[in-house]
């Protein structure tokens, strides 16, 4: 095992690999404990496709990617809640008319210049190679600025997350905060996405949640489980693709979907344990 992680960290692209992964999967699962909560964990899955989009954007006008994608994939979040909450298009429609939208864009877009590639595969199903010096530094800076509004905001966010109603007669300004959520799982999404893949990322906002309900019960406590098994299925994942040469992407899902089992196992045995 000390032999695997020696050679893991003589790489500097797994390294940078790492470190962009554990603040993404850390913030991802962090803000999936209100979506998940919310029941609007799909918009992490929309967002992605909307950012599948900015990436084929970017290729064709030989911009950087981040550049790009970011106010873009922000400006779709805004889009997405403010269709969801003042239209007759609700939550999981908005969420799909705006995805498959993305979606088809992006894949015009690359037909249309460099053609359906490899690239695809990687925007698609993320690559770990993708990510260089600069990446890193500006990921570092905007995982510290989510984390840190999160951390900021969090009793307000806890207020919006179980009753908007109860929020707003507190002085609490539901729609405000459900913005900055929706801004942070913009920025996070894009963050991530390029490592992960459009098709995969939504998976480190709602696998982490999800698994710390099973044996957790309150906020604080699923929000602080969430955060501790997304950073650690998130590592082993990144062990377990470099040793079985699997793709980083699917190899951290795979990971998340064990421990969720393993999760559910636990409850349910503590369930039919006697009192």
């Amino acid at each position: 095992m000390f032999d695997v992680l020696v050679g893991i960290f003589s790489y500097g692209f797994l390294v940078r690999a790492l470190i962009v992964g554990l603040l993404v999967a850390l913030c991802a699962s962090l803000l999936g404990t209100s979506l998940v909560l919310k029941r609007y964990s799909m918009i992490g899955d929309g967002l992605s496709h909307v950012g599948f989009g900015t990436l084929a954007l970017a290729t064709a006008l030989h911009a950087a990617p981040l550049a790009v994608s970011l106010p873009i994939v922000v400006l779709a979040a805004f889009l997405l809640l403010r269709i969801s909450e003042n239209s007759r298009i609700k939550g999981d429609a908005a969420i799909a008319l705006i995805s498959t939208t993305a979606l088809a864009v992006g894949v015009l877009v690359i037909s249309l210049t460099t053609g359906m590639n490899t690239d695809v595969t990687n925007y698609l199903f993320g690559s770990i190679l993708t990510m260089n010096a600069s990446d890193v530094w500006l990921s570092v800076v905007l995982a510290v600025i989510v984390l840190v509004l999160f951390v900021f905001c969090y009793h307000k966010l806890f207020a919006v997350t179980f009753d908007e109603t109860f929020a707003r007669a507190t002085g609490v300004r539901p729609g405000f905060y459900n913005m900055l959520i929706a801004l942070l799982t913009a920025v996070t999404i894009v963050l991530g996405m390029r490592m992960m893949g459009a098709l995969l990322i939504s998976s480190l906002i709602i696998f982490p949640p999800l698994t710390a309900m099973r044996l957790c019960k309150t906020f604080r406590s699923v929000t602080i489980a969430s955060a501790l098994i997304s950073l650690a299925c998130f590592f082993i994942g990144v062990v377990v693709s470099f040793v079985c040469s699997t793709p980083t992407g699917a190899t951290v899902v795979i990971i998340n979907v064990l421990a969720f089992c393993l999760f559910w196992l636990l409850a349910l045995l503590r369930s039919r344990a006697p009192s």
